[in-house]
């Protein structure tokens, strides 16, 4: 097993893992680690396309999670 694959089952893993908790923060978090091999994977593989989305989804969860972060601050 080389480090692509590896790269690609801890992807694989953390996303299918960011389906399991019930706290959106945690969700969040684990689904941005896992975005974020994934974005590592498709630059290995040059499949820019799964780099790309997963560079989205990661900027996505990025911003809620920061807007959470200061909504909880306010309070």
């Amino acid at each position: 097993m080389d480090s692509v694959e590896i790269v690609g089952y801890f992807a694989m893993t953390f996303l299918v893992l960011s389906f399991i908790p019930k706290q959106i923060v945690r969700i969040r978090v684990i689904n941005l680690i896992g975005c974020l091999f994934f974005v590592a994977y498709g630059i290995m593989l040059q499949a820019w396309p799964v780099a790309i989305s997963n560079g989205f989804v990661a900027i996505i969860q990025i911003y809620h999670l920061i807007k959470m972060r200061m909504e909880r601050t306010r309070v």
